[in-house]
C-alpha cells in the first residue's frame, strides 16, 4: 500500500518542508507539481524538513498537466482536498495507492479540476466564519494522511511508544 501526496504549485517553503517531514514519518510518497513559489534548495524548505529529505520518495513535475499525463491509469484513485468540497474527508473511503491532492496556499486547486471530480472533493470541517477561511496547508495534509492511514490500519507504522527513562 502506498499513499501519494500531491502538492500542486506550493508557494511557502516551510509548509512544503513540514509536509515532507510528514511524508517521511509515514512512508507517503511526495509529488511536487510546479511551478513552485520557491526553489527546492531553499534554506527554509530544508530547515522545515530537517534531515528527513533522505527518507523521502519524491517526484517532481513541471505542471499539473505533466502530472496528470503521467498518471492517467491512477485517475480513479485521486482525491482533491479543498474548502469547496462537498464531502467530509473522513466519510470517503480511500483505496490502496490513493493520491491526495492539495493546492497552492493562496488559491487552492484549480476549480476546473474540482468541477470535473465533485464526488472525490474532500473538505475538513471548520467553523462557518469567513475570517477563518482555511487551515494551514501542512496541517491539512497531516490530518488527511492520518485519516487514510487510520482507515488502512496504519500499515508498517509503529503504533506504540516506550519511555526512555523507565522500564515498562
Amino acid at each position: 500500500m502506498a499513499l501519494n501526496i500531491v502538492l500542486v504549485e506550493p508557494e511557502i517553503p516551510q509548509n512544503t518542508g513540514n509536509i515532507a517531514r510528514t511524508c517521511a514519518a509515514t512512508g507517503a510518497r511526495l509529488h511536487l507539481v510546479g511551478p513552485m513559489g520557491f526553489t527546492i534548495d531553499d534554506r527554509k524548505l530544508k530547515r522545515a524538513g530537517l534531515d528527513y529529505w533522505r527518507l523521502l520518495d519524491i517526484t517532481y513535475y513541471d505542471s499539473l498537466d505533466d502530472f496528470l499525463l503521467s498518471h492517467t491509469a491512477d485517475a480513479d484513485k485521486f482525491f482533491f482536498f479543498t474548502t469547496k468540497g462537498k464531502h467530509i474527508h473522513s466519510d470517503l473511503q480511500y483505496p490502496e495507492d490513493a493520491y491526495l491532492f492539495f493546492g497552492k496556499e493562496t488559491k487552492g486547486l484549480p476549480e476546473w479540476l474540482l468541477y470535473e471530480h465533485p464526488d472525490v472533493c474532500a473538505r475538513l470541517p471548520m467553523r462557518n466564519d469567513s475570517r477563518a477561511r482555511s487551515l494551514n496547508l501542512s496541517n491539512t495534509v497531516a490530518v488527511a494522511v492520518y485519516e487514510v492511514l487510520r482507515q488502512w490500519g496504519y500499515p508498517e507504522l509503529l503504533c506504540e511508544g516506550h519511555l526512555r527513562e523507565y522500564d515498562d
